[in-house]
């Protein structure tokens, strides 16, 4: 009963958790990005974010790809990570408020909303209400379930010997919460005891503890095959809250009477451990930020990347003087195809290799190319309206098409980057040869691209032309590998689900090509006229 109990929570969490996510749109990595410049103003977004979508583990995820992706830094991340520590402490509040007997009205209405609506904003309401019903459903089955513990001696044995010894209850919990992956989980189980007399403030509190020191393992799994700086967020996730917990240990009497003010009820005294821990664990690390920043990187040593999305060449002050202008717009161009080229990387490796993972950091890298698209043509618009001579009202027409051919790359990027998701997820076979065509041509395609935007970069003629003539190269890779490939399908030795697939990757993969070759063909233009 109580393994079912705790996988209902868990399930309940979860859709409650998608359907606040799905409500929210793609609305939270932005608000990440936008809100962290000050860690004060990171711990508060952070704390906000994870209280709206009810799930720590889900802020920890988003915050270690918008690191991959380069689009925030350490300490804006570690920032954010100490705030969802304290958002995920509300869903410990709400299950203290024993709200059960709310569950079964809640998952009805739910079910009527999710169900049966139309609407999408319904339906996510509708969503939100059932996990928020099996939520507190499986609350009430745990702890109809623990009765029987009352008096089960072995048991209450077990939470004397947490009392006396609190090392035992933090690793018991730490312990259980890496397996389930939450935190919430676990304080709603201690909750749930508590509920039935089982477990004191004196036993509980080792427990929030370790359950604290177990979330961490989330955000670990998380920076597997990340960057350098993912990789630096999960450890210093891991560091703050284990340096929390020892430093909790010397004052744990003193915490312990502390908590048992703040309320009569041991249900609400757990919660109000749990958030406690938090907020005073970010007083006190806050202060000393800078420092804990650089002895995570002394721990994990090399070179931090961020992206900054917005413009960084684009100085609306010069537009008057349209020669130093352009040449801006040009230097924020090539930044824009750069990224572009890192996510022809990324999604190279992910199809070839199988890496999902790698996918998060180019879907966030679109978004950056999207923004400086906008950016570089309203720049663009900007210099057209000063007076312009001849040759730079042709030299913004290029750029103004070049700005639209690289962001059209990213788009293709994009198409391939589903592809090679729908590959994974679908678990597709592509035979060793079909891989090593495809890596043939991605190696010939990425390469035209990255002379495109080198051409750009240094002004030269000599490598557009280069370029030119891969155009017909590519073209004729393609029709080589789609006729061999059809001749295949014919023989019946293609799944023919990866036939599609590999079909879709060359198509888009030649209209890269083309992309590069307009590029070139501008840059030609350009410089012919010089």
């Amino acid at each position: 009963g109580m393994v079912g109990g705790l996988g209902l929570f868990l399930y309940g969490m979860q859709l409650l958790s998608e359907g606040l996510q799905k409500s929210t749109g793609d609305k939270l990595p932005k608000i990440l990005e936008l809100l962290t410049n000050k860690p004060i103003i990171g711990v508060a977004t952070g704390t906000l974010i994870t209280s709206i979508i009810q799930s720590s583990s889900a802020t920890s995820v988003i915050t270690i790809g918008l690191v991959n992706a380069g689009l925030l830094s350490l300490k804006q991340a570690i920032s954010v990570i100490i705030g969802a520590n304290i958002g995920t402490t509300i869903t410990a509040q709400i299950v203290s408020f024993r709200l059960e007997k709310y569950a079964l009205p809640a998952i009805g209405i739910g079910f009527i909303f999710n169900f049966l609506s139309k609407r999408r904003s319904y339906k996510y309401f509708g969503q939100i209400l059932l996990g928020f019903g099996i939520l507190f459903l499986g609350i009430s089955i745990i702890s109809d379930t623990a009765k029987p513990l009352r008096n089960y001696t072995p048991f209450l044995k077990l939470i004397e010997n947490m009392s006396n010894n609190p090392l035992l209850g933090i690793i018991t919990a730490l312990i259980f919460t890496a397996i389930i992956q939450s935190s919430s989980a676990t304080t709603a189980l201690i909750i749930a005891m508590s509920i039935q007399g089982i477990i004191g403030i004196e036993a509980a509190i080792p427990l929030i503890l370790g359950a604290n020191i177990g979330t961490c393992f989330t955000a670990v799994i998380a920076s597997i095959g990340s960057s350098i700086t993912g990789k630096r967020v999960a450890l210093s996730h891991l560091f703050f809250n284990i340096g929390g917990v020892v430093l909790f240990l010397f004052f744990l009497n003193k915490f312990t009477y502390l908590v048992s003010l703040t309320s009569s009820s041991i249900p609400r005294q757990i919660a109000n451990a749990h958030t406690l821990f938090n907020v005073f664990n970010a007083i006190i690390l806050l202060p000393f930020i800078n420092l804990f920043v650089r002895f995570i990187v002394k721990i994990l040593p090399g070179e931090e990347i961020v992206l900054k999305k917005g413009p960084i060449y684009l100085n609306k002050d010069i537009v008057n003087t349209p020669s130093i202008a352009l040449g801006q717009a040009i230097k924020e161009l090539v930044r824009m195809g750069e990224i572009v080229e890192s996510m022809l990387s990324d999604v190279m490796i992910s199809f070839i290799q199988n890496d999902i993972n790698i996918l998060k950091n180019l879907y966030l890298k679109e978004g950056v190319v999207n923004t400086l698209e906008k950016e570089i043509t309203k720049y663009l618009v900007l210099i057209a309206q000063e007076s312009l001579s001849i040759e730079q009202s042709e030299i913004l027409k290029d750029l103004m098409n070049i700005t639209n051919n690289i962001e059209r790359v990213g788009d293709i990027s994009e198409d391939l980057a589903e592809l090679a998701e729908e590959k994974i997820n679908e678990k597709l076979p592509f035979s060793e040869k079909a891989l090593d065509e495809l890596k043939f041509m991605f190696t010939k395609v990425e390469s035209s691209f990255n002379i495109s935007i080198s051409a750009l970069k240094n002004r030269n003629i000599d490598l557009a032309r280069e370029v030119a003539l891969k155009e017909d190269e590519i073209d004729k890779i393609e029709k080589g590998l789609r006729d061999s490939h059809i001749n295949r399908l014919n023989q019946g030795i293609c799944y023919p689900e990866s036939g599609v697939i590999y079909l879709d990757v060359i198509s888009n993969l030649e209209r890269i090509g083309d992309h590069a070759n307009n590029i070139c063909l501008m840059v030609i233009d350009e410089l012919s006229k010089n």
